[in-house]
């Protein structure tokens, strides 16, 4: 059993005294993990970082086998070793795609997202909000997508300005009443209304951290969700 494909690196431990075993995203495969032989040499280890984007060949005895990559780099993300708030947003995207997806199954337009989103770090000044985004588009992918097209109460497109903490579904301002206490804020920013001021970007992440919580991670059973997640969200905290 064989296959070639493009994916970036999620993770890499050390195998034995020279091998490593690492996760990769890929478009066709989707999250794959498999052996390098060498993985802990002069030559690999370098190449070998989260984020890098590398060409891999997939070969095993067995389609259910671990197998082994060979690796080829493509393209480096080692610039953002220079930006702590960068590399803390590359951390937190590799987690979540480990922790979040299936093994071995294909989520190309999540990949395709992953990929823009990996080489925009740090290189746009609206990143962050990028970033934001990305994590609703993991909830859909996943099947937690959140319904902000229209009031769950009303149906009005007008306003809204909350989130439903059990449905996922918008919420008008008129319309939250005296549950207004118990609904999640809905920035602007995530009804396609322009940029994002720091304060519009920590209720994102606390809406989206809401979902990937308390009903992906719920579903998932007893884990929680990747330290790199809080770890970000605070630093971007401390910034703004």
């Amino acid at each position: 059993m064989d296959w070639r494909d493009e994916g970036a690196l999620l993770s890499v431990r050390g195998h034995g005294e020279s091998a490593a075993i690492i996760e990769v995203f890929t478009a066709g495969h989707g999250r794959h993990a498999g052996v390098v032989r060498g993985g802990a040499s002069r030559r690999l280890a370098p190449v070998l970082q989260p984020g890098a984007q590398i060409d891999v060949t997939w070969r095993g005895r067995l389609e259910e086998h671990i197998g082994t990559f060979t690796v080829e780099p493509l393209r480096s993300r080692t610039g953002l070793l220079g930006d702590r708030l960068a590399l803390a947003g590359l951390n937190s995207v590799c987690a979540l795609l480990r922790f979040a997806l299936p093994e071995r199954e294909a989520h190309p337009g999540l990949y395709a997202a992953s990929v823009a989103l990996l080489d925009r770090l740090g290189a746009e000044p609206d990143w962050v909000l990028s970033y934001l985004r990305w994590e609703l588009l993991l909830l859909e992918d996943l099947g937690y997508g959140l319904d902000l097209g229209s009031c769950a109460v009303t149906g009005s497109r007008e306003d809204l300005a909350y989130v439903s903490p059990k449905s996922g579904r918008a919420v008008a301002r008129a319309a939250a009443g005296e549950w207004a206490d118990r609904l999640l804020p809905l920035p602007a920013c995530l009804l396609g209304q322009g940029g994002a001021t720091p304060e519009e970007l920590g209720q994102g992440l606390r809406l989206t951290g809401h979902f990937l919580e308390h009903h992906l991670a719920h579903d998932l059973g007893t884990r929680p969700l990747p330290e790199a997640r809080r770890r970000f969200v605070q630093m971007l905290g401390r910034q703004g």
